[in-house]
């Protein structure tokens, strides 16, 4: 498939109330570049172009004019089966990522498999000046290192990250909401001995208070851990 049969298989999908919502949610890039496809949309796409093998061009387009193209590109490279060139082509694709919602969605099932070698990565992702790469390698520690292979020395590194970007500082909260619900004993010193800034502390204690996977109890003492300023 080519770039312009690409974009009208794209703008035959459009869908412009679903395009308004995404403006709205996704503030960080230019509307004119949302077209408005819906995701299982696009994942059909991507498997589609997956699956001829005539995907390398597209991969290499960078950077892309569009949303949804951003959004193709990671679909194919999270159902990509060879880890080496998965790899290859997300680290080459990441400073391109430009919201959270691109960043969110890339995930990878290969990683599973290699999780020694993606840590790795993800240190380097971590103390990156590019705030989605910080952003997606929070996110990939969240994702496979908090269960089997968890181990205290990643929310020490999650806890260490400083940065007055609103979509790190996010994804931080997040990480150590989920982390609660997973490994709270290990967890909970982070948050009573406020090792966040204070409004990330508040923000993983909001997102704690929602999760149905801690307890009332839980909840009530968390409460009493906000910081009130």
């Amino acid at each position: 498939m080519n770039k312009s049969e690409l974009l009208k298989s794209l703008y035959d999908l459009r869908d412009l109330k679903y395009r308004d919502m995404q403006i709205k949610i996704i503030p960080t890039i230019n509307p004119e570049s949302i077209i408005g496809v819906r995701t299982p949309e696009l994942k059909i796409m991507a498997k589609e172009i997956l699956k001829t093998g005539d995907y390398k061009d597209f991969l290499e387009e960078l950077p892309h004019k569009f949303f949804e193209e951003n959004q193709l590109h990671v679909f194919i490279l999270s159902s990509m089966k060879d880890y080496d060139e998965c790899m290859e082509e997300l680290e080459r694709f990441l400073p391109y990522v430009d919201n959270w919602a691109t960043c969110d969605q890339m995930s990878p099932k290969i990683f599973k498999k290699h999780k020694e070698e993606l840590l790795e990565h993800i240190m380097k992702w971590i103390r990156s000046d590019k705030t989605y790469t910080v952003r997606f390698g929070i996110g990939m520690l969240m994702e496979h290192f908090l269960d089997e292979d968890f181990d205290q020395q990643y929310p020490e590194m999650v806890a260490g990250i400083r940065s007055e970007e609103y979509y790190v500082n996010m994804m931080i909260a997040w990480y150590f909401a989920t982390a609660l619900a997973k490994q709270y004993e290990s967890i909970l010193p982070f948050i009573e001995e406020k090792r966040l800034d204070d409004w990330t502390h508040n923000k993983a204690i909001q997102k704690s208070l929602e999760s149905r996977r801690i307890t009332e109890e839980q909840k009530l003492y968390l409460k009493s851990l906000k910081v009130v300023r």
